[in-house]
Parts: structure tokens; sequence; C-alpha cells
């Protein structure tokens, strides 16, 4: 069989002689199998280095042409050709470079050098200037199949620079494997992985302080030939951990079972546990057990992404941290760490949207425009990954383009389905996913647990889900916390103010809140403020609708309900347990208006009411007073009412459609604290979302 496969080396060898020839070069056609020389092993032979060099040595000598040379073959003593294995003929340039003591040993590749990780599962890998010989060893055990490690060692011998090259790009310097230098200080090289591997846990209290069963295990595994890929054993001695081939899994169990089949009938070892579908990922550099923060950057990366660890191992050699991980979280590992290791400069955050109304729309605006102040001041780049609206939803692995969103959503033959949506979001798996829920329904509200579940965050100015039950609402952040993970609603009150963020800031460091008093709504406040001389409050009401202040249905606003929710979600932020029906709520729409099916026949009903707000209005007048409809908690009470303030009140002042809120607590008793400015509208709240997705790239890191 080697003597078959040897032809198509020594036919190509022989060819490119021949052209050179024909070209006036001066060069020589060489069948290696006349100066490598190895023992019997057909398919993956030895070298015989003392011969072969003494033979290379000799050859050259008294051949000064230039040697068009077979790879991958040599010959046993008998004369019989043999191969040299996996990656032979760059094995044979390492032979030949090192017995003839060559400056440089040049691998030409498909490929620019030894990259950061596989180009196949990590899109921005990127190629490295230099590793060790010991890197290049390590990344290549674990999966790199740029070069092997037989290519490396007649280097690594004799001290002899490689260079890997790419045939494709020949200008590229490549990557240069040489010995390590002192003076170099530590940085991680690259991320290889071993894809579907087999754990095998052996555990028990018979493995405590107990060496022969250690040795016994391995010397069966020696005995089956089966290779161990990674060992890890929990310091106290009751459990070790051995991945092996897939193919080996099954063999390996029983094998040890065997061994150990008295042990596990007294029970001192446990049946030995057999998991598929597993991967192992390298984390490769020089001296990584004597850098600190490196273990620490790569397990927070992987747990902040939701990867679970399931063994760990770090080698003596102090060259790589291992560990093991299932399957379908491989791609996400890699990617993960590869941003968090080698692309410090920029990193990527994939944004799932649903809802694209103003809000939605707002957003992806707000982010486009955005685009070159997160690329130059925070190395940051946005992707929209998934859209979708009531009607329909579009994927981009390659992120979704902010000019013509509109046509790719319209031009999509995915019917919107919000299961469909999540479902896909999750078999994606993309690290630094941000689910974002624009819309202004409980649509998407009842799988925010689900969401939360995959290690993806959430943002949103969705009401609905904090201000659910009460039961819903802590469900909600005890996921978020043992997910680690954020879910993010800054702008469920006074859309992009800092009211949500400051309480939680108060609370966070301790303080006490008293009481919260705030006009949460935009359209009340315009309403209210508007609300002076001869002007009736109809009128008003009118004019904002026709404006589009308003809902479509004014009773939307004036029923109160929105502000008792914006309220109960502040009660709540203070570590209040309260519920919405706890809120005393005054609702503005006259009794009469509340059931008919019309809004002109809501307008009717409402001028009838005109000569009530008036009494109100010029009764606040005499008392040098305004109307304003406050939202208020304070020693367990809440309500929502139209009341009167005057002028010493902090709202007395208020102009337009601004939100305010005035803050009481320990610190802040004399005089509260103030937060008052613009609480509406679809681009301010959008400005709001995007700094809530900008906590979430700073939390991710």
């Amino acid at each position: 069989m080697d003597n078959i496969l040897s032809y198509g080396e020594r036919l190509s060898a022989y060819i490119i002689s021949e052209a050179l020839k024909s070209r006036k070069i001066d060069c020589e056609y060489l069948n290696a199998s006349k100066i490598i020389k190895t023992d019997n092993g057909f398919g993956n032979a030895h070298v015989n280095y003392d011969v072969t060099n003494s033979n290379i040595e000799k050859y050259f000598k008294t051949h000064l042409q230039t040697q068009i040379i077979t790879g991958f073959i040599g010959s046993n003593e008998d004369g019989e050709i043999t191969t040299l294995g996996r990656g032979g003929s760059d094995f044979t340039a390492s032979i030949i470079g090192a017995a003839l003591k060559a400056e440089e040993i040049e691998i030409w590749t498909d490929v620019d050098g030894i990259l950061t990780a596989d180009p196949r599962k990590v899109k921005e890998a990127i190629p490295l200037k230099a590793v060790t010989y010991q890197e290049a060893m390590e990344m290549s055990h674990f999966g790199a199949k740029v070069i092997y490690p037989p290519t490396m060692q007649p280097a690594f011998d004799k001290n002899i620079k490689i260079r890997i090259r790419n045939t494709f790009n020949p200008s590229f310097k490549g990557t240069i494997i040489l010995e390590k230098q002192p003076k170099i200080k530590f940085s991680a090289k690259g991320i290889s992985s071993v894809d579907n591997i087999t754990l095998l846990r052996v555990s028990g209290s018979g493995l405590f302080g107990n060496e022969g069963i250690t040795s016994r295990i391995f010397d069966v595994l020696a005995e089956e030939k089966i290779k161990s890929l990674l060992l890890t054993q929990g310091s106290s001695g009751l459990s070790i951990c051995i991945a092996v081939p897939p193919q080996d899994g099954t063999r390996a169990k029983n094998a040890i079972e065997k061994e150990l089949r008295l042990e596990i009938f007294d029970k001192r070892v446990r049946e030995i546990n057999a998991e598929k579908n597993l991967s192992i990922v390298a984390v490769v550099g020089e001296d990584m057990r004597h850098t600190p923060g490196i273990s620490g950057k790569v397990f927070d990366a992987l747990g902040k992404n939701g990867v679970n660890i399931i063994a760990i191992a770090q080698g003596s050699s102090e060259l790589n941290i291992s560990f093991v991980i299932k399957n379908e979280e491989l791609s996400k590992a890699l990617n993960v760490l590869h941003d968090s290791l080698f692309l410090a400069e920029r990193k990527v955050y994939n944004i799932f949207l649903v809802g694209i109304g103003l809000v939605g729309k707002a957003l992806l605006k707000y982010i486009n425009d955005k685009k070159l102040f997160l690329k130059n001041e925070r190395a940051i780049e946005i992707r929209v990954i998934g859209i979708a609206n009531s009607k329909k939803m579009h994927f981009d692995l390659t992120g979704i383009e902010f000019d013509n969103w509109k046509e790719s959503l319209e031009n999509s033959k995915h019917k919107s389905d919000i299961e469909k949506y999540i479902s896909e979001m999750q078999k994606l798996n993309l690290a630094n996913s941000i689910f974002v829920d624009c819309t202004a329904n409980e649509t998407a509200v009842p799988h925010y647990e689900n969401i939360l579940k995959s290690n993806i965050s959430i943002t949103t100015p969705n009401k609905i889900a904090n201000t659910k039950d009460l039961a819903f609402y802590k469900s909600l952040r005890a996921t978020s916390q043992k997910k680690n993970v954020k879910f993010l609603y800054s702008t469920n009150v006074g859309a992009g103010l800092p009211i949500i963020s400051t309480i939680k800031d108060l609370v966070n460091s301790g303080e006490k809140i008293i009481k919260i008093e705030g006009i949460f709504s935009g359209t009340l406040s315009y309403l209210f403020n508007s609300f002076v001389g001869a002007t009736k409050f109809s009128d008003i009401v009118k004019t904002a609708k026709e404006n589009g202040y308003t809902e479509p249905d004014p009773r939307d606003d004036l029923n109160g309900l929105d502000v008792a929710r914006k309220l109960l979600i502040l009660i709540r932020e203070i570590g209040v347990d309260f519920e919405l029906k706890d809120i005393e709520v005054e609702n503005l729409v006259p009794l009469k208006a509340r059931k008919v099916k019309t809004i002109d026949n809501f307008f009717k009903i409402l001028e009838g009411a005109d000569k009530v707000f008036d009494e109100r209005k010029i009764k606040a007048e005499k008392n040098k007073s305004v109307l304003r409809y406050i939202a208020k908690y304070e020693n367990g009470k809440a309500t929502v009412n139209l009341l009167e303030v005057d002028q010493a009140h902090p709202f007395y002042n208020l102009k337009g459609n601004d939100n305010i809120v005035a803050i009481t607590s320990q610190n802040y008793s004399t005089q509260p604290l103030i937060i008052r400015g613009r609480g509406a509208g679809a681009e301010f709240t959008a400005s709001g979302i995007f700094a809530d997705i900008l906590r979430i790239t700073n939390y991710l890191g």
C-alpha cells in the first residue's frame, strides 16, 4: 500500500523537475526513499535519524544542483517504500533542512500561517507573527491542522526556524516558529479544539489514596491502545476524568469496568460514566501558569455567555489551559474567547430586535448613526442579526444592513412567529447576544425567562414584564442573577431620563428611599401644563391627539393606568413588594365615557365634563397653585391623583411634556433629588435603549 501511495509524490516531483529543466533551470529529481531510512512501520514509519542524516549530508556534498525531492516517503533497511504518515511532506522538508543545518525551513500551505483559531469556526481569526516550537506543538495537538508535531521535531532539535507561508498569498511573510525568547512577555497565541470527544468519569471512595487503581486505569487503556486526550483529577483524589476519541468511548468504558469489576462490586468505585458529544478547547501560550488573570479572563468571558465548563486541566508545561464543554457550545466558546483574548481592539455584539414600530425604527437609526462613535471611541461593533414586526421576521448572520432593512424584512419568506424567532436566536447561539423588545404588547414577555435561561441579556422599554404579578417579577430577576445575564429596562419610566438607574444606584449604595413623587406621563404633563387661561380641557385633549401627543385612544392616557404602572416599577425597584391593585388611581375619564365605543362619543362626554375641570383649575388658581397629575409613594401608600401644587413645589414650573421625579431619601431628606427632562418620544426612548445596550456590552466586556 505504501508503494502505491508513493506514486503521487514521485510523479509530481518528476513532472516538476522536467518542467524546470525545459526552462533551462539546473535541477535534479530525487526520490527521498534513497536518503530517508525508516523502520517497518508502514503507513506511519519512524525515521532512523543517524542513518538518514548521514545519507543527506553525503548526497548533498556531491549533488550541487537544485533538488526536486519527493515528500512523504522513505524506505526501510530492505529498500521497501514506507510512508511517514500525516503531514509527511512537510516532515520530509524538516528532516532535510535540519540535516543540512538550514537557516530556515519554509512550509507552504493554503493559509496565511498559523492562525489564532480555526477560520472555519472563528471568522475573525488572524495570523500570528511568531510562536514557539512548544506553542505550535500544543496547538497542533489540540486540532490546529496547519503543521504537525513530527514536522517540528527535527528543526526543534537543531534550533532551526520554521516559517509557514501561503501559496495563494506569497507576499505575506506568514508565521515563524522559533525557540522561546526569555525577554518576550507572555501573550496567548491561539485557541484550538478537539471536536466530539467522550469523557469518562471514574469516581468513588476507593480512589482516595489508592495510586494502584489510577495506575491500573491507565495500564488498561494503554493495553487497548486508547489515546487519552485530556486527564484531570480532583484534589480530593475521589474522581478522575479521561477524555478519549468518540470511537473509543464504549471500548474504554468497558475495559475500565472490567479491570475494576471487584471495586465496582464492592461499591468502592461507582459505575463508569461516559458522557458523549463533548469537545475540548485549549488556550495556548507560553507561561500560562505564571500569568495572573489569564484563567480568570478565559472563564469570565465564557461564564458571561453561558458556556458551562464540564472539566478543566492545566498542564505542568505551563503552555495551555484546557477544558471540556458541550459540542453545541463549541462555536460560541471559540468566538467568545477569540474576541476576549485577541480582539481587544474591537468587540462584536449581536442584537435581536422585535418590534419595528416608532421606537424600533428610531433605535435602528440611532445605532446606525453611532457606528463611527462606537468604532472609534468604544471599539465596539453592533450587528443587528434578527428583526421582526407583527408580519415578518428576518435573520442575517453577517448583520442586517441598516440602509435596506425594510426591504430585507418585506422580502423575507418567514412569517412572524415569536416562538420560532426565539428558537432561531437560541439555535444560532451567538456570543454576546442581546434581545431587544420594542413591542408595546405582551407577545414576547412570556418568553423572557426562557431567553434569560439561554444566557441572552434583555433590554426593553416594554413595561408589561415589570408590572405583572410579583412572582413573575421576582422570577425574572432570579433567573437573570442565576444565569449571570442582564435584564435592563431603564426606559420603562421617563424614556431616556436616568430615573431607574439613579434609584438603583441609591439602593445599591445602601440609601433608604423615603418618598418618590413624580409626573411620569409626557401626555398628562403637556395637558395640565397647557391648561391655563380660558382654554377648555377637552380642546387641549383634542389638540394633543391631533398632534400625536396622546395614544390613539386618549382614554389610555387619561385613565392613569400607565402612570400607575410606572410608579409600581419604581416602588419595586426600591425593594418593596407591591402589586398594581395596591395603587389608588384617579381616573380622569368621565364615568360615562369609559365604555363608549367611539372616540367621537368620548369627546362629546368629555366636553360635558369641562365644567368640572374648570372648577378645579379656578380653585387652584385662587390658592396660587396649578394642577399636576402626580404619582406618589410614601409610608407604604401609593397614589396617582390630580393635585394642586404651589410655587414652592418643584413641579410648579414644569413645561411642555417634561417628566419629573423627586426622590426623598436619608441623604436627600431636606431637599429631594430632582430628575427632570423630556420623558417621551421615539427618538428619546431609542437613546435610552441604546444606553442600556452599552451597559450590557460593558458587562459582557
